[in-house]
């Protein structure tokens, strides 16, 4: 299944440092490299030719132009409450800005009374790490996805 492999690819990428518009596996990736690289392994290609983009994601011009890309290659879901292991997570990093972080749901609730909820993502500082869904995460959720099938 397509959400079990993009779990898998993800993990595969854990260590790889955090390189801002990077998306080379072990050598360097943004939160956006990263799902790059996740489609790649999917679908053998970039989805898209991605402009150079700031660390900002256009926050001035209030544009949601990584929103606009995810529902461009992504299958939106309803609500913002990860349900399923391979999910693309879309966060709003503060209340009133642009949407401008990506993750992919690696464990929901309910899957391990230990460990609980966690998602793979490149963050400033850390690299390609797995976090726990802790609430100040799950708040800043603005948008779910999944890859699509056979794209």
């Amino acid at each position: 299944m397509m959400a079990e492999r993009a779990v898998a690819i993800a993990r595969d990428w854990l260590g790889t440092p955090y390189q801002h518009q990077a998306s080379v596996k072990g050598a360097g990736a943004d939160c956006l490299g990263l799902l790059r690289g996740i489609w790649r392994a999917l679908y053998g290609c970039e989805p898209e030719i991605v402009p150079a983009y700031t660390p900002d994601w256009s926050e001035p011009a209030r544009a949601e132009m990584l929103w606009a890309g995810a529902a461009r290659h992504l299958v939106a879901l309803p609500g913002r409450v990860p349900e399923g292991p391979g999910e693309v997570l879309l966060f709003r990093m503060r209340a009133g800005s642009v949407a401008k972080h990506l993750g992919i749901s690696a464990r929901v609730d309910g899957e391990s009374s230990k460990t609980g909820a966690s998602f793979i993502h490149s963050y400033t500082g850390h690299g390609v790490i797995e976090s726990p869904l802790s609430f100040p995460w799950q708040r800043r959720i603005v948008a779910r996805f999944h890859f699509p099938e056979g794209a």
